[in-house]
């Protein structure tokens, strides 16, 4: 993968960086600039190096048309906060751009000082940004010199600010781009041992296919969540009105009965609001868990327990997906005990990666995400990566 700083000459250069800047925004303020501060490092290099700095970001789903509430000043608000310095905002409109108005627009980044940062308008204001069609993609690369490529968040999205612009100009990838690759091929190519993975959340279709790419190379994978309620409902197990994906439960039978996955040995049965909460013991023996009226909800103490003594063993540590629904008191215990577990073993004792968007805020509650190696900005992408499929924002820089 080809690298910024392969580029010795940065100074005067017009470099186009798409980035990724789709945070939760409240009244006017970002609610979790952790996506901007991940970039920040890559856009400091280029400023640094006297480049004129042109950011390209998406923000929510506009579906291709202008949304007033989903313009970027508040993003560029944030980032010329967090940069300390002035960083404008390009009203690109809907990048529909007659041949007048892109000159204009061309000779307006000409002018931009060595160093200077701007932000375009949302990229998916275009009709043509998802699907990569029309002549957006050669109408950005018109407006730069380099290509740098730092949203892994987006790199399973083959769009026109993704891998369209990369079709016209020399290409490298970003410092955060970097930092995420490495990551996850210190796990996937050359683990430390024990190497322990936890799997949760309620995306089972999509974790499925990285839980079977990862059984090789791990000694073992905790299971919790969706993925679990899913495997105890096709062994016959009573799972009441617990969150199931019928469409897995054939593969996750067939992955689940591998003596390296290892289930909770109790559960935390309830209603959906947190009440008649009460401890459930799994036992070998499928049973009704749960009445129709309840749920599972989280994982018990005797599991966080167990739980515990893999983490507390591994050299090498993957995350995804909570192991309860964390969202509801008092179904979080059994997810914040397994961030401060991880947390605890990472950064020294253990290579900790963490990823998705349930494990990033459990992380965040636990107050302890500083003391774990890697912390993804991409759910998805990470998620794509871990289970094999090739990224088309990776594949193009290489």
């Amino acid at each position: 993968m080809k690298s910024i700083k392969l580029v010795k000459k940065l100074k005067g250069k017009k470099v186009l960086v798409r980035v990724d800047f789709n945070v939760p925004i409240k009244n006017g303020k970002v609610l979790d600039d952790f996506r901007i501060n991940a970039t920040l490092p890559t856009i400091k290099y280029l400023s640094q190096a006297g480049a004129k700095v042109i950011l390209v970001s998406h923000l929510g789903r506009p579906e291709g048309a202008i949304d007033p509430e989903l313009k970027l000043d508040v993003i560029a608000g944030c980032v010329s906060s967090l940069l300390k310095k002035k960083v404008n905002k390009i009203d690109t409109r809907d990048f529909k751009f007659k041949k007048e108005e892109l000159e204009d627009l061309r000779d307006s980044l000409d002018k931009l000082r060595n160093g200077q940062v701007v932000i375009l308008e949302n990229i998916r204001f275009s009709p043509y940004e998802t699907k990569n069609t029309g002549t957006l993609a050669r109408d950005l690369a018109s407006l730069a010199d380099i290509f740098v490529f730092d949203g892994f968040s987006v790199a399973h999205r083959d769009s026109a600010s993704v891998t369209g612009v990369a079709d016209y100009l020399p290409s490298y990838a970003g410092l955060l781009l970097e930092k995420e690759i490495e990551g996850l091929e210190k796990i996937l190519k050359r683990p430390k041992k024990p190497f322990v993975a936890i799997m949760g959340g309620v995306k089972v279709e999509t974790k499925a296919p990285v839980i079977k790419n990862l059984l090789p190379r791990v000694n073992n994978i905790l299971i919790g969540g969706c993925i679990l309620n899913t495997y105890l409902g096709c062994l016959g197990y009573g799972v009441g009105m617990s969150l199931v994906d019928k469409k897995c439960e054939a593969i996750l039978e067939k992955l689940a009965k591998k003596r390296k996955v290892i289930l909770p040995v109790d559960l935390i049965v309830g209603d959906n609001r947190g009440r008649k909460v009460r401890v459930v013991k799994l036992g070998k023996k499928p049973h009704k868990i749960c009445t129709g009226h309840e749920g599972i909800y989280d994982i018990g103490p005797e599991s966080i327990r167990l739980f515990s003594k893999y983490i507390k063993k591994a050299q090498t540590l993957v995350w995804n997906g909570s192991v309860g629904y964390f969202e509801q008191k008092p179904y979080n215990v059994g997810t914040l005990s397994i961030a401060r577990l991880v947390a605890s073993r990472s950064k020294g004792k253990a290579f900790g990666v963490i990823g998705g968007g349930e494990t990033l805020q459990a992380m965040k509650e636990a107050k302890m995400g500083e003391f774990v190696d890697l912390i993804s900005t991409g759910g998805g992408a990470m998620i794509k990566y871990l289970a094999g499929n090739k990224l088309p924002g990776i594949e193009m820089l290489k």
